[in-house]
């Protein structure tokens, strides 16, 4: 189950690939497709400075929210 970090209302576009960088912020950076190479920018869409735990794995949720799961390791 997804825990729901902080609210970004990230409104997310076609051909945008969105993460979380290094400093916690939610970045995107366009989608490669076929045999096009994507261009090396990444974009900051917006500063939230989120900490990162061990164990967890950090994403963008559908409403555009940064949220984590507990990850399933050494079972």
């Amino acid at each position: 189950m997804a825990q729901v970090i902080a609210k970004a209302n990230v409104k997310k576009e076609k051909g945008w690939l969105y993460f979380i960088d290094k400093k916690g912020n939610v970045s995107r950076a366009k989608m490669a497709r076929g045999r096009k190479k994507a261009k090396g920018k990444i974009e900051v869409v917006a500063k939230i400075g989120v900490k990162k735990e061990s164990g967890y794995l950090y994403f963008i949720d559908k409403k555009g929210n940064v949220a984590r799961a507990k990850m399933a390791r050494g079972r």
